[in-house]
């Protein structure tokens, strides 16, 4: 008896944390339009690029086809002039001569984390009081830099950053890692903007002033850190400022072309989460909301026809649940999500704990042990 109360509590636990997102997902204002005054402030664009795909091309152009009314400097960093994208982005900058763009060879070491190495050589070349950080792979609508202009027009406001869908390739890899995106990842984040204030930014794309962001430590205070865009928040968080989010949502459209490599990429996420301060209590924590491993093991403990019945509901509520996120940040609808809601939750129990079973990680080809802090070695 006292076994079935714990788990029949722990699955209801679950539900209630899965309502709350869906609930705060379906308030969200996604692809509401601001009304205010459009700010014209100079932006400064930093894209650090390493290699390409089919979606590169796409990705890169969406940023010179910016409506804004403000001047736009577009800055692409390379570690190697030898980089298979470095042809593609010569063109884009030969057949867009309006837009002030360049590409900057970053070839010196200025951290562990090869992003931000290649952000520091960028930023000693911009010139605009904005700054923009964007990922390679991220396509943008063409009003992503008016709409984040506008919202950083209070003083008071610090960082702008997007939300993000991952636009998936074919495969049960690629498919995990956009529902985990597309559903889930983005639902958290608002989940927990209603306990506090954003104190953090999600780096597929991110504005903020260059003045403020230059007081609070700049990329030299993030060189080492594996979670640099969570750091660049905080930073600008203690200084006062507020993150907001913007209702335009990129696409990130490069994901993981294999299970294996979907692996990796979830588990050095993690792990990068549990190693961010103050962060581990609270991703210890998240296992309590996965509504679809809780009710079952409430049913193999108590396997009784009532539980059954029980567990039916509480996981086919998740899978509804988890379609209907995935279509608000979409725009679509995907037979796939109900069964991946199941999938996901399934596999999410085994990432979360083999992140607190390790500290090593594989990004960009090489291998790294993630310290306490979130603070980057390179192992070899």
């Amino acid at each position: 008896m006292e076994l079935s109360t714990i788990f029949g509590c722990l699955a209801a636990l679950s539900f209630v944390l899965v309502a709350w997102q869906l609930i705060v997902g379906l308030r969200f204002p996604f692809r509401r339009r601001t009304t205010a005054n459009g700010n014209s402030c100079g932006i400064t664009i930093l894209k650090p690029v390493k290699g390409c795909d089919e979606e590169t091309e796409a990705c890169l152009l969406s940023w010179f086809e910016q409506d804004y009314d403000g001047a736009v400097q577009i800055l692409f960093g390379v570690a190697s002039l030898a980089d298979p994208a470095v042809p593609i982005i010569e063109r884009l900058i030969r057949t867009h001569p309006e837009r002030q763009a360049s590409l900057v060879h970053c070839e010196q070491n200025g951290g562990v984390n090869p992003k931000v190495s290649t952000l520091l050589q960028l930023h000693q070349h911009s010139i605009h009081p904005f700054l923009c950080v964007t990922d390679a792979d991220v396509w943008a609508p063409h009003d992503y830099l008016r709409e984040a202009a506008a919202l950083l027009s209070s003083p008071r406001v610090g960082l702008i950053n997007s939300f993000y869908q991952i636009k998936y390739r074919q495969g049960l890899g690629p498919r995990w890692e956009a529902f985990a995106t597309n559903a889930d990842f983005w639902s958290q984040v608002l989940q927990s903007a209603t306990i506090k204030p954003l104190d953090f930014a999600l780096g597929a794309a991110m504005v903020f002033r260059r003045e403020e962001f230059e007081k609070s430590g700049g990329f030299q205070s993030i060189a080492d850190h594996l979670a640099d865009d969570y750091v660049l928040g905080r930073n600008l968080a203690r200084r006062g400022l507020e993150i907001r989010l913007s209702s335009v949502v990129v696409e990130c459209r490069s994901s993981s072309s294999s299970f294996y490599s979907a692996w990796l990429h979830q588990l050095r996420w993690a792990r990068t989460i549990r190693t961010c301060e103050k962060q581990a209590l609270p991703y210890f924590l998240s296992i309590l909301g996965n509504a679809t491993f809780w009710p079952w093991l409430w049913w193999m403990v108590v396997p009784v026809p009532q539980t059954g019945w029980a567990v039916l509901g509480l996981v086919t509520f998740r899978a509804i649940q988890g379609a209907i996120l995935e279509r608000r940040v979409t725009g679509r609808w995907d037979v796939t999500s109900i069964p991946m809601a199941w999938i996901k939750d399934g596999l999410q129990v085994a990432v979360w704990l083999l992140a607190f079973l390790g500290r090593t990680i594989w990004w960009r080809d090489a291998r790294y042990r993630v310290n306490p802090g979130g603070k980057l070695t390179r192992i070899g």
